[in-house]
């Protein structure tokens, strides 16, 4: 399944959201605009489904910090997304959530309502009797009980499984030096080699294999990328670099690139599972090159496994390849009241662009550069 539509109310940038979705999208805009933002509405209803409404809210500081600013007379936060078989026109199944906050005591978030319909059939619509005769039972989501959920567990399977990478070079290289607990779902790769060492040993190997086969095109010289264990039993991966020396030299993860680390985590992610995935700037260390075969990749992965990619991007190199359509496109533009999004293909002169032979980053880029970005020097040097 795929999420063919989401709508967002209230929640963090976006006083209102409403775009609909492919098995690939690209989320463009500024810095500062909401991208970040966008793709944590999907983890935000992930973790509620893995851990509940409460931590999910507390892990984000707060309803405070996730409402909208721009929220006034109506501050309820309301996600709701339509999940649908990616070649089925008709949506499979819908689940809305508005969430509220009490006024006194603990002030605990809690469920405005709930609803959930399987194509046309509604399911659940809260708050119930139930609810209204006790009001502890609001401050959990039916998403999250199995109890509960047993007519909509595939909504509450679908979250669970949603992935976000955006892989730190650094925590890869050297866990063990930043202390503290770690992120839920290890985003940053801080336990990548140990999600590595974990899987099957055939199914590891043919990754790796298939892995080191990409990666040699961006690093003519790897080879033999293998996973291995020092003394201590610790997760290594390891590869030759071939050089002047006849047999090269054997080289682990702390002595590759920042790129090198980075593709090799996206193309792990990529062959890990079928679920949703989630890309933050995966563009970053990468060269240009390769940058610009990205979207060709993810659409030959697609064609096989019928996987949601949605990723943000700054990148022009990522978004000059003619195969992006404008309806993959989301534009993310601030205003005063918030964010403004919109599918690239919705706007006219991008349309009339596209239609002319030009690429997604010609027609679209330009519109998220900040208007007065030239000054940036004379403001800093007068």
């Amino acid at each position: 399944m795929i999420v063919s539509r989401i709508v967002l109310r209230n929640w963090r940038n976006f006083r209102e959201a409403d775009v609909t979705l492919g098995s690939r999208a690209f989320l463009v805009g500024p810095n500062a605009s909401g991208k970040s933002n966008f793709l944590d509405a999907f983890r935000f209803l992930r973790d509620i489904a893995r851990d509940g409404l409460e931590k999910a809210v507390g892990d984000r500081g707060g309803i405070s910090k996730i409402r909208c600013l721009a929220a006034r007379r109506q501050p309820n936060i309301e996600l709701e997304i339509t999940l649908a078989e990616s070649q089925a026109p008709e949506p499979a199944w819908k689940y809305s959530l508005c969430i509220k906050q009490q006024e006194r005591g603990l002030h605990l978030p809690y469920v405005g309502y709930e609803r959930v319909w399987q194509g046309s059939k509604q399911l659940v619509d809260r708050p119930n009797e139930q609810d209204r005769n006790d009001f502890l039972l609001l401050t959990q989501t039916h998403l999250e009980q199995i109890n509960a959920n047993q007519s909509f567990r595939a909504i509450a399977g679908f979250l669970e499984s949603v992935l976000y990478l955006h892989l730190i070079p650094q925590l890869v290289r050297n866990p063990q030096a930043f202390s503290g607990p770690g992120v839920e779902g290890d985003p940053f790769g801080r336990n990548f080699l140990e999600r590595i060492a974990k899987t099957p040993e055939r199914t590891r190997r043919s990754r790796l294999k298939r892995i080191e086969e990409a990666l040699r095109i961006a690093v003519p010289q790897l080879k033999n990328l293998t996973e291995t264990k020092d003394e201590a039993g610790i997760p290594h991966l390891e590869a030759i670099y071939e050089h002047w020396r006849p047999k090269g030299a054997k080289q682990r993860e702390d002595q590759f690139s920042d790129g090198t680390l980075r593709l090799l985590g996206l193309l792990w992610s990529l062959l890990e599972s079928d679920s949703l995935l989630l890309l933050e700037e995966p563009e970053l260390s990468l060269n240009t090159g390769i940058v610009t075969e990205l979207p060709a990749l993810l659409h030959r992965l697609q064609r096989h496994r019928r996987r949601q990619i949605i990723l943000s991007t700054h990148s022009a190199d990522l978004l000059t390849d003619k195969g992006i359509a404008g309806e993959e496109v989301i534009l993310l533009t601030p205003y005063s009241e918030g964010t403004k999004v919109e599918l690239a293909s919705s706007i006219q002169e991008v349309r009339d662009l596209l239609e002319g032979g030009l690429s997604v980053a010609d027609a679209v880029m330009p519109r998220t550069v900040p208007g007065n970005v030239h000054q940036l020097d004379l403001k800093f040097f007068r």
